[in-house]
């Protein structure tokens, strides 16, 4: 699914044109980059939450010459589904 797809979703959804459903699909996703970016943690319930988490320094090794390279540390996004989201995927 893409982000035009959600837009077709939320005009078949709602009495609304084309633009302004991706306006909204842009909204939304900007809305969320925005809290990650400050470190907030974004939960919709039912379907699950991101977390911005640190990720730590460390070595890791370059396929093509087996040489040592250094991972700086940063920062990465976590996302755990919810219950119900869980429940569906599982069966």
């Amino acid at each position: 699914m893409i982000k035009i797809d959600i837009a077709n979703a939320l005009m078949q959804a709602l009495p609304i044109s084309k633009a302004h459903a991706l306006q909204v699909v842009d909204l939304l996703t900007e809305r969320m980059k925005e809290a990650l970016l400050d470190g907030q943690r974004i939960e919709i319930r039912g379907f699950g939450v991101f977390e911005p988490r640190p990720r730590k320094r460390g070595l890791g090794r370059n396929i093509k010459t087996g040489e040592s390279v250094e991972i700086p540390k940063g920062k990465s996004i976590r996302f755990k589904p919810g219950k119900d989201l869980r429940d569906i995927l599982v069966k």
